[in-house]
């Protein structure tokens, strides 16, 4: 058999790779028989292995039960896939499965918390044919988005209110099905007793308080903080003296954007008009 060095030091995936390969072999089973454990083929054990690919949660979660590691393998490969992520948004996400209210306002794009998979697939592939992250990365980032999602829906259910730019529905993303299914998701949203969705449209003009996407969080014990991104790294404010300035702006934000019949309405119509 044609058995490739590893060294653990080049980078976390070799690292999480010869660790598998050692409890493994120490088992005494081949890649084959692990990946029957596994419910994963012996080829994509091997590709785990030697840092070919990334692991996936749930390949990592399927490692710790057959390997009896307690959560170390899904906790490494936690590490693996943040370290592809804008420094501080995993802090950001954390924080937001525990928040009581969210608000959100977008610019370009539909944001991660209402994407539907297809979406968020053809924004991750762009990505990685532009070569800013790897085609794992890109899998683990649509899988991030739909953990997200899975988290809004805990109890007690976070009070979620959204403004999109105007962008954010006219930008077509992917082909007219994606960008059609995209849309009627954004109007299911609207429907949820926790929601609020509002559309701010261009002919806002300077009356727009924020140029780049924020969000605004609040957390049960009524702390805020804000969240916002840069070109290299995202910023969690957690002083509320520096906080309420943007929370009020959101609050100005909302009372100029559409109300949310009239977001609904013009999603629809802009659905429509979709092939």
């Amino acid at each position: 058999m044609n058995r490739k060095d590893l060294n653990p030091d080049s980078s976390p995936q070799a690292a999480l790779g010869a660790k598998l390969r050692s409890l493994r072999e120490k088992r005494g089973w081949t890649q084959e028989e692990l990946g029957e454990r596994l419910k994963y083929s012996g080829k994509h054990v091997s590709a785990i292995e030697t840092g070919r690919k990334s692991p996936t949660r749930r390949f990592a979660r399927s490692i710790d039960v057959a390997l009896g590691t307690g959560d170390a393998f899904e906790r490494e490969a936690r590490e693996i896939r943040q370290g592809s992520l804008l420094e501080g948004f995993p802090e950001y996400v954390s924080c937001e499965g525990r928040a009581a209210e969210i608000r959100l306002y977008e610019v370009g794009v539909v944001p991660g918390l209402l994407q539907t998979p297809e979406y968020a697939s053809v924004l991750a592939e762009s990505a990685a044919k532009r070569g800013a992250i790897t085609s794992d990365q890109a899998g683990e980032l649509v899988s991030l988005a739909a953990e997200r999602q899975g988290a809004l829906a805990r109890t007690p259910t976070p009070l979620l209110l959204v403004v999109l730019d105007e962008s954010c529905i006219r930008c077509p993303i992917g082909g007219p099905d994606v960008m059609g299914a995209q849309l009627e998701r954004l109007v299911e949203f609207a429907e949820q007793p926790n929601t609020v969705l509002q559309v701010a449209p261009f002919d806002m003009g300077a009356r727009r308080p924020f140029s780049l996407p924020i969000t605004v969080l609040t957390m049960p014990d009524r702390s805020l903080m804000s969240y916002a991104e840069s070109a290299h790294r995202g910023d969690l404010e957690r002083e509320t003296t520096f906080v309420l300035p943007i929370l009020t702006a959101y609050h100005q934000l909302q009372a100029e954007a559409l109300t949310q019949a009239s977001s609904v309405t013009m999603i629809r119509q802009l659905r429509k008009g979709i092939p």
